[in-house]
């Protein structure tokens, strides 16, 4: 191991350990108790990896890493801290520290993981410029909720073992996640590879997968849509990966489990892969997100070398107000035409309309059954519900008046599944038998014996 490592903490003790540890590993080592020295040493170009506590005297680590970013890109950060909160370590993923380790640390695992960082580091990419970006890509960009909590659940599982099936509708991002999930986990500097349906209908693909990968990650795209016999050699590739495992991930649009229940997918392959599942939100879920999504989408058409255009404030209500069954994918692909067809600086909501208007409609079920999924059920309810009303709001009360409409026929017919039996409907709901009569003398549910459903 060599470079020269920067270690910051404001304990000499843990500084005297490190300092020798890593220079009997053959490192130069600067040590500091402060921030603003480490600071100085980063901004002049000193260090290949720096090891910093979160709590110092004259500044925090967590809150520093933007700032090291900015001067050094791609300057390894591994953080460290007393602070054993899942906070701590969410905080240090999504300001892309390296690697988080909680006090008290093991030394030698810390020595692996720096050694790891020294080596990612000399094999690190040039840097691109930020504005570029795969013509294929769907940005990462959104400051509702449902993407904070998608952001959250990423930098849990980016650094662990676990496989991870990313779910949602066609447009979503789904495959971008898992780059994502790569390109930030200790993983990013060994292969990326996506195992096509191709390569899997062959006796010897899986192998050749494995073999790309290199312990990297490998991701089997849409695999709900894989024939039965890829299916079974998926299976028996995992069982068969030793020691430098890689990262296995899959996306699929389909919903799994009804798959499993009528045999389409094998369940040893559904458990074998949703160690972790992701969902990912369909832009209906984060409305808030689309002024922000378009101006990256126009702000790309211009690099492209179109005209810089902007939305008008009525065209970009028609636009937050489109149900966009495409998703992400369909409003890049109508922010692109609107520019390409339009030639005004600003674009009308008449324009927007038109190209709105040619907009084919898709199956936003996420399954190819027949009926669609009851949240997709009650969104059209709500929006039609809310249409009723014009421009003006519903009266206050919403939340519980439509809590009440799912409540009532949830718990009637569960009452006739279980022949009227409270306490069988009860645990079949998942809720106590108190709740369950509190719940039907609210809602003026009759209870009789009734005739079982099942």
């Amino acid at each position: 191991m060599d470079g020269t490592v920067l270690v910051a903490d404001d304990d000499r003790t843990i500084r005297t350990v490190l300092t020798q540890a890593l220079t009997r590993a053959g490192c130069k080592v600067h040590a500091t108790s402060s921030m603003v020295t480490l600071m100085r040493w980063v901004e002049e170009g000193k260090g290949d990896l720096v090891i910093s506590d979160v709590i110092m005297p004259d500044g925090n680590g967590l809150e520093a890493l933007p700032r090291i970013a900015q001067a050094r890109p791609h300057l390894p950060v591994i953080v460290i801290s007393a602070q054993n909160t899942i906070m701590t370590a969410i905080q240090a993923a999504e300001a892309e520290a390296f690697d988080y380790l909680p006090k008290p640390f093991d030394l030698p695992d810390l020595m692996k993981r720096a050694a790891r960082a020294l080596e990612v580091k000399r094999h690190v990419p040039p840097p691109r410029d930020p504005g570029e970006q795969p013509a294929d890509d769907l940005p990462l960009v959104g400051r509702t909720p449902a993407m904070q909590a998608l952001y959250r659940l990423v930098a849990r599982v980016m650094n662990t073992d676990l496989p991870v099936l990313i779910t949602g509708e066609s447009g979503t991002g789904k495959s971008l996640i898992a780059r994502a999930i790569h390109d930030f986990s200790d993983r990013r500097a060994l292969p990326f590879v996506v195992a096509s349906a191709t390569e899997l209908a062959t006796m010897d693909g899986p192998a050749r997968v494995i073999a790309q990968a290199r312990g990297g990650s490998i991701l089997f795209d849409e695999v709900g849509d894989l024939s039965e016999e890829a299916q079974a050699r998926i299976v028996r590739m995992l069982d068969s990966i030793g020691e430098d495992a890689p990262r296995i991930m899959a996306t699929s649009q389909s919903d799994l489990t009804e798959k499993l229940e009528t045999g389409a997918f094998r369940q040893d392959l559904f458990y074998r892969l949703g160690g972790v599942t992701i969902p990912v939100p369909t832009l209906r879920e984060r409305v808030e997100d689309i002024p922000l999504l378009t101006a990256h989408f126009l702000n790309r058409a211009e690099r492209d070398g179109l005209s810089m255009r902007v939305f008008s404030e009525p065209a970009m209500d028609l636009m937050r107000g489109y149900s966009w069954p495409g998703n992400v994918r369909q409003l890049e692909n109508t922010v692109r035409r609107i520019v390409v067809t339009g030639t005004e600086p600003d674009i009308s909501r008449a324009e927007a309309e038109s190209v709105l208007g040619n907009q084919p409609t898709m199956d936003t079920s996420g399954a190819k059954g027949e009926g669609e999924k009851l949240s997709g059920s009650v969104a059209k309810h709500l929006r039609r519900y809310f249409d009723l009303h014009g421009g003006a709001l519903p009266p206050p009360g919403l939340y519980q008046r439509i809590l009440r409409e799912i409540e009532a026929p949830l718990i009637d017919i569960a009452l006739e599944a279980t022949g009227g039996n409270q306490a069988k409907c009860a645990d079949l709901l998942g809720i106590n038998r108190n709740t369950l009569r509190k719940k039907i003398t609210e809602l003026d549910i009759r209870v009789t014996r009734r005739r079982k459903l099942m």
